[in-house]
């Protein structure tokens, strides 16, 4: 089996991956807070973790792959940490509970409908679905043990039904994010919120919070009537689904401080051993060199990818153009200039067999090794794109080039064995779903009213748009003219 180089943001070198256990690679994914679509940002942490889980599946390993849905518990702003990246003290609240209250539901049912719609988009973008979807909901058991826990190793502390953990009592915290405890006690020494008056410390974090008078979300607990903090939950669901000690962990590079960090110290603190071999953390997606979130003001989704003509695969083929660890600017003519070079490729896939089959070469085997090891290179995707076009410009025949195309878009997951139909979908010359369904329409209605001169008529501008119309007992197909 061939070795593969990971960038290690805990040790912040690239290494060697060595599976804890040969016959399975653990992985966690932190997934999204669903109370609204997940812009692309947000997406394109998804898109590395799919990338990370095709790699080893193309390597021969198996994978367990459990990626959370954060369905309470994540506030929408946090003092201590706010302060500390920048960002404006709002007043913290959960945001499942606000979207509830604003469009009267349940935080149920907007759960559920924005889970729907997150598993729609990964599906849009051909990510492979996790083994499981854990609910931070469906763990509170596990988080108020694990927060049990943790204070009876004298970790943690609990004030007026509210219990945080105590940071001066880990003493690897900061490792992975190098805010170590005295540049924070600097940033944090005048930051004080009446809500938040009774910590020890202002580094400390809530692992458990006491609920107000009527809110929405509460159980019982050993401290009253409250709810999980964000941090907690990860914990208590990454080692219940994969164990105390799993291979790998990934996110955002904003996920590194507060989020994974406090995950370390719960998890560790809770154990007294390791808890992640290898964090992998991807760049920011920015606009106008400028993160993309919404606390910024502007944000995309793939639902308004889809509405401009666009196929959401152009956009997981964007962020391949870029290393994971890059920090990738997007702008619409980013996204167009994607598309077209994906279209090009399907183009050059579904023209296979006519008139590219004159070639008698058919060994790929340098193809194939250099694309393993671009992926194996801390998942150099640019450079596996680059062995992509290197191969379709080969002296090789289109068989043996088929054959590793189809084998390499097993990590690529752009859908290239169904390039024909891709290649119509996208109309690369940007002409419009609504356009194309429109002309084939009016031709059909002239079919049916035996009007075939209006129909060659159609049918030619059609053709002069680059698509060939063929008529079949299913109905109207278009096929890409290949010139």
């Amino acid at each position: 089996m061939a070795d593969i180089f990971l960038t290690n943001t805990l040790t912040r070198k690239k290494e060697k991956f060595k599976p804890i256990n040969r016959k399975e690679v653990k992985i966690y994914t932190c997934g999204p807070t669903v109370y609204r679509d997940i812009h692309i940002g947000n997406l394109r942490s998804y898109l590395m973790a799919d990338i990370l889980k095709r790699v080893l599946l193309y390597n021969g390993f198996s994978v367990k792959h459990i990626k959370n849905i954060t369905d309470v518990g994540h506030m929408r702003s946090d003092p201590t940490t706010s302060r500390l990246r920048g960002a404006s003290e709002t007043a913290a609240f959960d945001p499942v509970i606000a979207e509830a209250l604003k469009k009267g539901k349940t935080p149920h049912e907007i759960a559920k409908e924005y889970t729907k719609k997150f598993r729609d988009d990964e599906k849009a973008l051909n990510i492979l679905p996790a083994d499981n979807f854990p609910k931070a909901t469906e763990h509170i058991t596990e988080m108020i043990e694990l927060t049990k826990g943790l204070i009876e190793k004298g970790l943690a502390y609990e004030t007026n039904g509210t219990v945080y953990y105590n940071v001066k009592k880990f003493k690897n915290y900061g490792q992975l994010s190098g805010n170590t405890l005295d540049k924070m006690d600097k940033l944090l020494e005048a930051v004080r919120v009446s809500s938040e008056s009774d910590k020890k410390k202002s580094v400390d974090f809530a692992l458990w919070k006491k609920a107000d008078e009527g809110h929405i979300l509460q159980w019982d607990s050993p401290w009253g009537k409250g709810y999980p903090g964000w941090h907690i939950e990860c914990s208590a669901m990454s080692m219940k689904h994969l164990g105390d000690h799993f291979d790998i962990h990934t996110g955002g590079e904003d996920n590194i401080f507060p989020h994974h960090e406090n995950e370390i110290a719960q998890s560790e603190g809770s154990t007294g051993k390791p808890f992640v071999n290898i964090w992998l953390h991807g760049g920011w997606l920015l606009i106008d060199s400028k993160k993309m979130a919404r606390r910024e003001g502007e944000t995309f989704t793939i639902s308004e990818i889809v509405e401009k003509g666009y196929n959401p695969l152009s956009f997981r083929y964007l962020t391949l153009m870029a290393h994971y660890r890059s920090r990738l600017n997007f702008s619409w003519d980013s996204l167009k200039q994607a598309e077209t070079t994906l279209n090009n490729l399907y183009r050059w896939v579904s023209g296979l067999g006519q008139g590219f089959g004159d070639k008698n070469k058919k060994d790929t085997s340098d193809f194939e090794q250099n694309f393993l090891e671009a992926i194996n290179d801390d998942m150099d995707m640019p450079k596996a794109l680059d062995i992509v076009w290197q191969l379709t410009k080969s002296d090789v025949d289109d068989d043996s080039k088929l054959k590793s195309l189809l084998k390499f878009d097993k990590v690529l997951g752009l859908d290239i064995q169904n390039a024909e139909q891709m290649e119509v979908k996208n109309i690369s010359d940007r002409i419009t779903k609504i356009e194309i369904e429109k002309l084939l329409k009016e031709r059909k209605s002239a079919r049916e009213k035996d009007d075939f001169k209006l129909s060659d008529k159609i049918r030619d501008e059609i053709k002069a748009k680059g698509y060939e119309v063929v008529d079949s007992k299913d109905g109207q197909k278009l096929k890409r003219i290949i010139n």
